[in-house]
Formats: C-alpha cells, sequence, structure tokens
C-alpha cells in the first residue's frame, strides 16, 4: 500500500470513529436519566386484616319514562321482552349504573385477570346490557340464538371491530387494551341490540342490580374519588375515605 492510499484509508477509519462517538454522545442526552424515569408502583395484596368495602344503593329522583317499545317483527327468530333498557328504574331503583374507583390508586397497576368474562346474545338482547372488565381481560361472546348476530363496538380509544357470529358458533373471544368508560356495542342485524363495556385498569367496580344496589370489596384502605356513570344520565362522584376494615354506604341519585 502506497504512502496515499494509506492516508486515504486512515482518515476514513477516523471518520467513522468521530460519527459513532457522536451517536452515542446524542443517544445519552435524549435517554431518559434515573430521575425522570417514573417507577411503576406494582399493588401489593390486599390485607384481609385491614381490607374494606363500600357498598350503597343508586336511585333515580323522579318518575321513571315508560320504556319504548322495540319492533323485532324484521327477524321472526327474534323474541322476548321488546322494550329499551336506556332507563330501567323500578321503584325508584336505578339499574345499569358503572360504579368504579375513578381517583385515589395512585400508579398502582394490577394484573390482568385469568378469568373469562361472557356477552350473551339472547332473544336477539346484549346480556348484560351494562358489562364491566379490565384492561386486557378476555371477553367471551356467545350467540344463543337462532339467528346471525353481527358484533360491532364502536370504541373512541380501544380497536373497532365488527364480526358476524352465526347460530351455534364458537365464542369469540376479545380483550380491550385501554381504559374506556361506556364503550357502546351494537349489532349491525339488529339495530335496537345495544350495551356498553367498561375497560378500566382496577378491579374497583361494579354495576348497579336492578334493585339499584352495588359493592366494591377488598379494597386498601385510603381516599377514593367513586364514580357513577349512567348511559343516558352521565356521570356524578362522590368522595370516600375508608379506614382499615371499614365498611361504608354510599348512595348517589340521578334526576331526570
Amino acid at each position: 500500500m502506497n504512502r496515499k492510499s494509506w492516508l486515504a484509508t486512515l482518515s476514513l477509519v477516523l471518520l467513522g470513529l468521530m460519527l459513532l462517538a457522536a451517536c452515542n454522545k446524542e443517544t445519552q442526552s435524549t435517554s431518559p436519566t434515573a430521575a425522570e424515569t417514573k417507577p411503576v408502583v406494582t399493588a401489593a395484596p390486599v390485607d384481609p386484616a385491614t381490607a374494606a368495602a363500600v357498598s350503597g344503593t343508586v336511585k333515580f329522583d323522579g318518575p321513571a319514562p315508560k320504556p319504548a317499545k322495540i319492533d323485532m317483527s324484521q327477524d321472526a327468530a327474534c323474541k322476548g321482552t321488546n322494550v329499551a333498557e336506556t332507563i330501567v328504574s323500578d321503584d325508584g331503583k336505578l339499574a345499569n349504573v358503572f360504579v368504579y374507583v375513578k381517583e385515589g390508586l395512585g400508579g398502582r397497576t394490577f394484573a390482568e385477570p385469568t378469568d373469562k368474562l361472557m356477552i350473551h346474545q339472547q332473544d336477539c338482547r346484549y346480556h348484560p346490557h351494562v358489562l364491566g372488565v379490565m384492561v386486557g381481560q378476555t371477553v367471551q361472546i356467545m350467540n344463543d340464538d337462532a339467528t346471525t348476530h353481527n358484533i360491532h363496538p364502536t370504541p373512541k380509544d380501544n380497536r373497532e371491530w365488527n364480526e358476524s357470529q352465526p347460530p351455534k358458533a364458537p365464542p369469540i373471544e376479545k380483550s380491550f387494551a385501554r381504559e374506556e368508560i361506556m364503550l357502546p356495542v351494537k349489532c349491525n342485524q339488529h339495530p335496537w341490540m345495544k350495551m356498553y363495556v367498561n375497560v378500566v385498569k382496577s378491579p374497583y367496580f361494579a354495576v348497579t342490580d336492578k334493585d339499584g344496589k352495588f359493592e366494591i370489596k377488598n379494597l386498601p384502605p385510603g381516599d377514593y374519588t367513586l364514580a357513577f356513570v349512567h348511559e343516558k344520565l352521565g356521570e356524578q362522584t362522590q368522595k370516600v375515605t375508608l379506614a382499615a376494615k371499614d365498611s361504608k354506604t354510599v348512595d348517589q341519585s340521578f334526576k331526570p
């Protein structure tokens, strides 16, 4: 190798080393430091000796509106009660209200549940009408009818999908990757079929039954904000402080 060739090769090697050093410096300057990185707080198991609970009744303050009638005559296979479930209230008690701990858990994270929740399509209706599920938890959709359904969630923050399910078909299994409250689900085959899925990060939630009652158990002591959400009547919140082994009652009412 002559002198000129040797000098050219050396120059290329030095240039490569300079570029590599610059890249390493840039990577170090843009990487988060230990102080900038927020640690993820994993929820410690709740001590049964200190676990608290909150329960109550959600009421409808006023005369219940008469349920709208549903015409199912377009499909001879559809049977059952033909009234809407927009507001289900009996004797002043409000069903289908999603109740969950909205604030107070800090940065705690919770493992995805291994048990599967189920949605049934029966008599051309969704059962349940309101469902609570954790992020990542598997939901099985079953078709118990003698007609084809078309399940179509229309989320804001999760992935939209739209799948047909013939009679006696295997369950459709899905999960939701992000929190979202009152995520609508419809059936493209039967436009009256509607339900709502509520996706949250913690196991602390409930749905009021036909008597307006709910219960959230196994909470660690702390200061919390409970949210009460209804598909038509919106959201209301209440604060509650739970001491060790507390069992408090928190009632809520919605106006027409």
